[in-house]
């Protein structure tokens, strides 16, 4: 056993010693230590019921044969954050995550690890930590929220968000968006949309990282607790298997999570995430790779803020192993990828059927031919920019207009808000990407903003910045490369027209090659916003977005 290294021998006391003071028993370090690596916390919503998960974990590792040893990871609450210099703080926790559950692992050498992660960076951050430790690992997540209920429709954080901008707009009152506030949030779990925590802890259960239901069953139900337990027991099996994350996580498996991302309608963050994970085992992910998956992979699922379906309603009609299932009639999986369950995805999905057509639509009556996501070329994003077609409305999809060019998200908020941004326009937010951000902030209040002033379906957002799973409309982000190491979005000035064409994925600025190139003889670098702490190391260290935004020692 790994743990050997630190439970057996003379010279081991020394070690033994500290784990009688934590108060093991002999017949404890006999058996296989299994780190439970537990992102509770009382800031996060989607967190507060993860110390419940971790116990029912425990005793599923206790029940088959191990001894479970809990210690933490972080997590930011991405809506707390959401607007203010918090933001800058959430992507690059990703990294933090990763890198602290490495040394945990490695530092006290456990056997084995279960992870409990729930929201936006916490499930990436883990799945590239499990992948550089490769030891047997199983993932179980704290699930989703169930939708709020205002007037008998269900609503979300998104929905929330757009009523700040309607009351702006003049078309909701303050006793209107108090009721929003105390309903659209009801329970604990992760917010209730396609967000990016749905959409990474469903994809964990493509790639083959968590038992069936992971990414759907509801936080607030005992099925979760089983689930937990069934995790912790299932961790012991692949320990006596020697099945690890590298055996999983292989190139056909991230091609398989792609594809199903397609189908979901997944956030853009998993066009972050997957590369980064992507990286960690080996394999050089090239987002514009994912048109051709696109072109062959249908949209089945319009969950929030796409359409009205959400977490709950996936859950019941089949859930993600459904959605595979409709998803073999065209052979687009991978189904003899190697899975945690200690079966092949094929196998895991062979009895899945879809419940209900409505909210996984069959291959025979998709909501389009093409997937979710879309990756975006041309002279103002010669590495890509990535955008949710699924959220797109159709009027959207082709646009031209002038651009309204701002430096931070908090200008373009003040614009917005302030009736300066009118039908036509092309925001375009820069200087927020991961180098220029710091942190490649997310864009959630601009993008509300546009929808709750009514203008969703005729102004686009354009940014070197991200963008929340529950953005909705036409909203370009990862703009590669980003404008503070001189990419073409920094050359954008007030005015020029910007043309935006989803169907043949191109974005562009009408310009002229020789401007375009007398304007990046001028350009200047800015200075840097932060030049202390870790937001300055990870600006120095930090890719940009077509990449992943992973972190890279320069080679200069």
């Amino acid at each position: 056993m790994k743990s050997d290294t630190v439970t057996k021998g003379m010279q081991q006391a020394p070690h033994r010693s500290l784990f009688h003071a934590l108060g093991f028993t002999n017949e404890e370090l006999e058996k296989p230590l299994v780190g439970i690596v537990c992102s509770y916390n009382e800031i996060v919503p989607g967190h507060m019921n993860l110390d419940k998960i971790a116990n029912a974990v425990k005793m599923g590792v206790a029940m088959a044969g191990g001894t479970p040893v809990m210690f933490p990871a972080i997590a930011v609450c991405d809506g707390i954050a959401m607007g203010h210099t918090g933001m800058k703080y959430s992507l690059v926790t990703r990294d933090l995550i990763a890198d602290s559950t490495e040394a945990m692992a490695l530092a006290h050498q456990f056997d084995a690890l279960v992870m409990i992660p729930n929201c936006d960076k916490n499930v990436p951050g883990l799945l590239m930590a499990a992948a550089r430790i490769n030891v047997p690992t199983v993932f179980v997540s704290g699930g989703p929220m169930l939708a709020g209920r205002i007037e008998g429709c269900k609503k979300s954080l998104s929905s929330m968000f757009e009523a700040v901008g309607a009351y702006a707009a003049g078309t909701m009152t303050e006793e209107e968006v108090t009721e929003y506030e105390n309903k659209v949030c009801p329970t604990c779990g992760s917010c209730s949309g396609m967000y990016t925590a749905n959409s990474m802890n469903c994809l964990t259960e493509v790639l083959g990282m968590g038992l069936g239901g992971n990414g759907t069953i509801p936080a607030v139900y005992s099925e979760r607790i089983r689930l937990a337990k069934h995790a912790g027991m299932q961790v012991m099996d692949l320990w006596r298997k020697n099945i690890r994350p590298r055996d999983i996580m292989t190139k056909e498996a991230v091609l398989n999570a792609l594809t199903v991302d397609m189908a979901l309608g997944c956030s853009t963050n998993s066009m972050l995430h997957l590369p980064a994970i992507a990286h960690e085992i080996g394999m050089n992910f090239d987002i514009t790779f994912a048109n051709e998956i696109s072109a062959r992979t249908p949209n089945l699922c319009h969950l929030a803020p796409a359409g009205p379906t959400y977490m709950e309603d996936l859950n019941e009609a089949g859930g993600v192993y459904a959605v595979m299932q409709e998803l073999t009639k065209k052979n687009l999986l991978h189904l003899d990828c190697m899975t945690v369950t200690g079966k092949t995805l094929g196998e895991n999905i062979a009895h899945a059927r879809n419940k209900n057509p409505e909210v996984i639509r069959p291959m025979e009556n998709p909501y389009s031919e093409t997937g979710g996501l879309a990756v975006l070329t041309g002279n103002l994003a010669p590495d890509g920019g990535v955008v949710k077609r699924s959220a797109v409305v159709p009027e959207m999809m082709v646009h031209e207009g002038p651009a309204r060019v701002f430096d931070c998200e908090e200008d373009a908020i003040d614009a917005i808000k302030g009736g300066k941004i009118v039908a036509g326009d092309v925001v375009v937010i820069r200087y927020e990407g991961p180098k220029g951000g710091p942190g490649m902030r997310e864009m959630l209040n601009p993008t509300s903003a546009i929808a709750g002033m009514g203008l969703g379906s005729s102004v686009a957002l354009i940014t070197d910045g991200r963008f929340s799973g529950a953005s909705r409309g036409a909203s370009i982000g990862h703009i590669s490369p980003e404008a503070a190491v001189g990419g073409p979005i920094a050359l954008v000035e007030e005015g020029d027209r910007i043309k935006i064409d989803i169907p043949e994925t191109k974005i562009e600025i009408l310009i002229s090659e020789e401007e375009m190139a007398d304007r990046r003889a001028k350009w200047q670098p800015k200075e840097a916003k932060v030049t202390t702490g870790y937001l300055a190391r990870y600006a120095a260290m930090v890719t940009s977005g077509n990449r992943g935004a992973i972190l890279e020692i320069s080679k200069s």
